[in-house]
């Protein structure tokens, strides 16, 4: 007997059950979330015929994230893996010929630059460096990398101690803080020394560090049409430690390390760019007004710094990740409109087009913004797209063509066979103001609009930040235990402007309570959330107006205040960041405006 038949048969009995009429499928478990992948990071190679990416997975066994390497072309066939396994892959660069993948993995020691030849499949690992590697940029002939690494330096230390006996077990010494920002959220104590600029071999040797001084380079790379320089952003300022977003455009010159200035005003200038024939720099940055909240602006200079000049002032939302098309006619950049990540260009006249929307699906958890693009030949681009049903997958379009398609189907074996929670939009009139606030309601797996639901009310952090139409596993999982989910972007949010972002300058939390009162009043008054049945959590600074909210009113049954701030005063003298949190978000120290940071 062929032992494939009863397989077969039970196959078939499982299409059959799946498809009768009135046959329920499963809502989405805590589980399942273990099961999912998303896209990130795509390549598309100078033929506009191949897109290589990052695939994130979960290990089970391990409770660890996997990102691995895989490629397929334009068309959606050949879709397999470069490397995978029991590993972390980042930062995919593809050189100039079209043949060699840079990327950076682990081996025993740490993170190390390795090379790949999509041709042969064959690998060489270019580093054994004590640090982790990062912003690899490839010379337009495809013989060197550039990259970043911190350059340790020894720390400060009070007297000296006796020399410990051999095998002698000794408290760990003191810890010596001379350092304005000297720890990370989540990563605790920094390591002593500066983040510095490196150049090596493609064909293997060691690595060269072509920058110098007591600063961080930690702006993006990219080299010169002749190789002779590298172009990156840094902030060099003698002032640095204090005038945190004060960082410029610099060019380094590879024969003798000499550096020039090639911006100069108050604000962060970065994201440099070459134009394919080495003329000009696209870049981003502000003019620092010292508000909570700056846009980001695009810009283009001649490569010497001449010539500085805006495109597209009149659009007023931030201009993330410019990228130069094949024929350095345009420049591909994408932002965040009410909710929507969407991808446009615009030629060096100022006239945009728009490309694709619905950029996002790299944020398993909650539904913020984050997409990754690139463009290759032909002008053909590839990005990260995402849906509230859906994580990130990778869709390619061509500009010129509103044709787009989707290249992969990462979580058609789990999501298909599940019933997700639908997502209505919803806008809504502030009570506080009467302006525009917009949100999204989660209707459970199986909504009866007849029956009376709890809702939970979950507030994203930031507070600049922005949720959306995409894809969230925390707001799934609620739904799928019977609560309505209701999420809003409130005053403070990004995608809405400069201005509505701005309300909340030094005024956070304030009236953004409100617009989040007016959703939920919205929300009930379409008669399926019960009233008596509210309950409300939020993290970071969705925390803090969970703290707010709980401080204002007692409609909510319970909250969960998930990290936030709940004393100004010891959050902006302890925070990773506290001279940004000190002149942004409140113009003064502690001691100067006490009553400023009470009152919030």
């Amino acid at each position: 007997m062929n032992k494939k038949i009863p397989a077969l048969v039970n196959s078939f009995c499982v299409l059959m059950l799946f498809s009768m009429p009135g046959y329920a499928l499963p809502p989405l478990s805590a589980s399942d979330v273990f099961q999912l992948s998303y896209a990130s990071s795509p390549v598309v190679d100078v033929r506009g015929e191949r897109v290589i990416y990052l695939r994130h997975s979960i290990d089970i066994m391990k409770d660890r994230a996997r990102s691995n390497l895989w490629i397929v072309d334009t068309d959606g066939s050949n879709h397999r893996p470069l490397v995978t396994g029991a590993v972390n892959v980042s930062s995919p660069v593809l050189a100039p010929d079209n043949n060699r993948l840079a990327y950076v993995t682990r081996d025993e020691v740490g993170s190390q630059i390795f090379v790949l030849w999509l041709d042969t499949g064959q690998t060489a690992q270019l580093t054994r460096l004590p640090y982790a590697p990062k912003r690899l940029a490839w010379s337009s002939d495809s013989q060197s990398l550039a990259f970043s690494m911190l350059v340790a330096t020894k720390p400060p230390t009070i007297g000296e101690m006796p020399a410990k006996p051999a095998g002698a077990e000794w408290a760990d010494p003191p810890v010596v803080v001379d350092r304005t920002v000297y720890r990370n959220d989540g990563a605790g104590n920094k390591p002593h020394g500066f983040e510095h600029v490196f150049v090596i071999r493609a064909d293997g040797g060691g690595p060269r560090q072509v920058t110098t001084g007591d600063f961080h380079h930690t702006g993006r790379i990219d080299w010169s049409a002749d190789n002779r320089s590298l172009y990156l952003s840094a902030n060099r300022n003698a002032d640095w430690e204090m005038n945190v977003v004060n960082s410029d455009i610099y060019r380094v010159e590879l024969s003798d390390g000499s550096i020039t200035a090639l911006t100069e005003r108050q604000g962060p200038d970065s994201n440099v760019t070459t134009s394919p024939d080495g003329k000009m720099l696209a870049y981003t940055g502000y003019d620092d007004r010292k508000m909570g909240y700056h846009r980001q602006r695009l810009y283009v200079m001649q490569v010497d710094g001449s010539g500085a000049r805006e495109l597209l002032p009149e659009l007023d939302r931030d201009i993330e990740s410019p990228q130069w098309s094949a024929d350095g006619r345009r420049i591909f950049f994408r932002y965040d409109d009410k909710g929507n990540t969407v991808l446009a260009s615009t030629d060096l006249a100022g006239r945009m087009n728009t490309h694709a929307t619905d950029l996002g699906g790299k944020s398993l958890g909650r539904p913020y913004a984050g997409a990754d693009y690139a463009v290759g030949g032909k002008d053909v681009f590839a990005f990260t797209s995402g849906s509230t049903a859906r994580p990130a997958d990778i869709s390619v379009g061509r500009r010129g063509s509103s044709d787009v398609s989707k290249l992969t189907q990462l979580n058609e074996t789990v999501l298909s066979y599940r019933e997700l929670a639908e997502v209505e939009e919803l806008w809504v009139k502030s009570s506080a103001d009467g302006r525009d606030i917009q949100g999204w309601i989660v209707k459970p797996p199986g909504f009866d609009p007849a029956k009376s639901y709890p809702l939970i009310l979950e507030i994203h952090g930031g507070p600049f930040a922005n949720y959306g139409f995409r894809f969230s596993a925390e707001v799934q999982l609620f739904a799928a235990a019977g609560y309505v989910v209701l999420y809003v972007n409130p005053r403070g949010s990004t995608s809405y402007g400069a201005d509505f972002a701005n309300l909340i300058h030094h005024a956070y939390p304030g009236q953004d309570y409100d617009d989040l009162m007016s959703a939920v009043d919205a929300t009930i008054a379409k008669g399926y959330v019960d009233p008596d049945q509210l309950y409300v959590t939020g993290g970071s600074g969705g925390g803090t107006l969970t703290a707010w909210i709980v401080g204002s009113t007692d409609r909510f049954r319970a909250a969960v205040v998930a990290k936030p701030v709940i004393n100004w005063t010891s959050f902006v003298l302890t925070a990773d960041s506290s001279p940004f949190f000190a002149q942004y978000w409140f113009g003064a120290m502690p001691w100067e405006d006490n009553a400023a940071y009470w009152k919030r």
